[in-house]
């Protein structure tokens, strides 16, 4: 409740009644922007208000309450501070309720200067011991900074180890595609020899060359993962089941697929970027139906006859 003198009188009216002592209110002391700060919704907790309430003591008296006396934050501040109260044993139901607006946040001159307008004995009580925490945690963080550095110094040297460790797994990682020689998939293994060829496809920058006399629409499946703008060159016989519609409805949103005609290969291959060489026992469509055997060719000789084909 608001009279006409500016003050708030307290919600509740047991005036002598103080809950909160100074080692409680440090708790709701944070460090924002480098400075010590309590939240709007805390401030009106101790002085036995509403948010609202304080936020119109502020807007009223804005010229009273410069940047280093009180500041809004920003999303991303008060994103940070609401994962704090995810592992802290605290819990503040204004920040976990939705506010719609983002907070106010005062420092120890702002909280001097809200006490002095707001004139109530539970704000000049309630006042003092926030003064009073500021001064503890002012100590605190002071007779501590030496933990503190450390503490920084820890964790940037695991954001470091993180950075290598991403690098290190990244290079495993192409290690791990560059080493791949032949993969032999037995009866059933349907997903697994999909998603081996759908790796090779994906390895292509810029073309890819298959050769397989049974082809059907299935492989236009399996051409839909391959990186933006790399064009697709199937040489397949005159029987296979691919025909000028289903490749017209893949090149609108797929280009660009082509397709020619022989009757030269018995084997499967897959030709990326004209310096990979793949064989398959199987063709595309019958994938993990029998077993067979994936392989890479390293020949460079066979690899610049395929790319003159």
């Amino acid at each position: 409740m608001e009279n006409e003198n500016n003050s708030i009188v307290p919600i509740n009216e047991e005036l002598d009644v103080m809950t909160y002592e100074v080692e409680n209110i440090k708790n709701l002391i944070y460090t924002i922007r480098g400075k010590q700060v309590i939240l709007d919704s805390d401030v009106a907790m101790l002085y036995k208000t509403e948010t609202r309430k304080i936020n119109q003591t502020v807007k009223r008296n804005i010229e009273r309450f410069p940047e280093k006396f009180c500041f809004k934050l920003l999303e991303q501040e008060f994103e940070n501070l609401k994962s704090q109260f995810v592992t802290s044993s605290l819990k503040n139901e204004n920040l976990y309720g939705g506010r719609r607006k983002l907070p106010l946040v005062f420092t120890e001159q702002g909280i001097a200067m809200l006490s002095g307008l707001l004139r109530n004995e539970v704000a000049i009580g309630v006042s003092i011991k926030i003064m009073d925490a500021f001064v503890e945690m002012r100590k605190f963080i002071a007779n501590n900074a030496n933990i503190f550095n450390l503490s920084t110094r820890v964790e940037n040297k695991f954001l470091e180890y993180d950075r290598k460790f991403d690098i290190v797994f990244d290079e495993l990682q192409n290690k791990k595609e560059t080493e791949f020689k032949q993969k032999i998939f037995f009866n059933g293994q349907i997903y697994d020899s999909y998603s081996l060829i759908i790796d090779i496809i994906k390895r292509a920058k810029s073309k890819i060359l298959i050769i397989d006399n049974y082809i059907d629409d299935s492989i236009l499946k399996i051409l839909s993962k391959k990186n933006k703008d790399v064009e697709v060159v199937i040489l397949s016989s005159q029987n296979c089941n691919l025909n000028k519609l289903d490749i017209s409805k893949f090149n609108k949103q797929y280009p660009t697929l082509k397709i020619s005609y022989t009757n030269k290969f018995h084997d499967r291959f897959i030709v990326i970027d004209n310096k990979e060489l793949y064989h398959s026992g199987a063709s595309l469509k019958d994938l993990g139906k029998k077993c067979f055997a994936i392989s890479k060719i390293e020949d460079n000789e066979y690899i610049e006859k395929f790319n003159k084909i």
